[in-house]
Parts: structure tokens; sequence; C-alpha cells
């Protein structure tokens, strides 16, 4: 199955800011998610897919055949929000 993977805003901005290497490997990785089965759930029973990049994080939701990216950065700021998004 084919994806259509759209990148929010956010992390479009996160991206842009990112270091040229790094920012160039992300973007191969979020091409390669078109044509790969979801990676591994963020937390059982949340509708959040973890896909990683180095110390890097995508995390993405999955709706009929896209998946809608609402996050990219190192681990230390997905720390952050994944405790302002899903603990609360």
């Amino acid at each position: 199955m084919i994806f259509e993977v759209i990148v929010q805003e956010d992390p479009k901005k996160a991206l842009m800011g990112m270091d040229k290497t790094i920012r160039e490997r992300i973007i191969k990785r979020i091409a390669r998610m078109r044509n790969e089965p979801p990676g591994r759930h963020l937390r059982l029973g949340l509708d959040y897919f973890v896909e990683q990049v180095g110390q890097y994080r995508i995390i993405y939701i999955i709706d009929d055949n896209r998946k809608e990216v609402f996050f990219i950065g190192d681990h230390k700021e997905y720390e952050r929000w994944y405790r302002r998004k899903i603990i609360g």
C-alpha cells in the first residue's frame, strides 16, 4: 500500500531549523514512509506512530491511506512533546 505523507507546518519549521545532514536523512526517511507499513505505536491504545532516525523522532497518525506527521525533533524535544501531548 502506498501512503500519502503530509507534514504539518510545525514539523516543517523544526525540520528547516536542523543541520543539513540530519535534515536530509529525515527527508529521506519521510519519503520511504510512503511505501512502508506503519512503525511502532507510541503507546498502546494511542493512534500515534513513531519512526526513528538516529536520535530524532518522527511522530505521525494514520488515517486511511495518509500518514500525517505531527512532530519531528530530537529525543529531548520528543520527551517534552510526549509529556505535553500525551500525559497532559
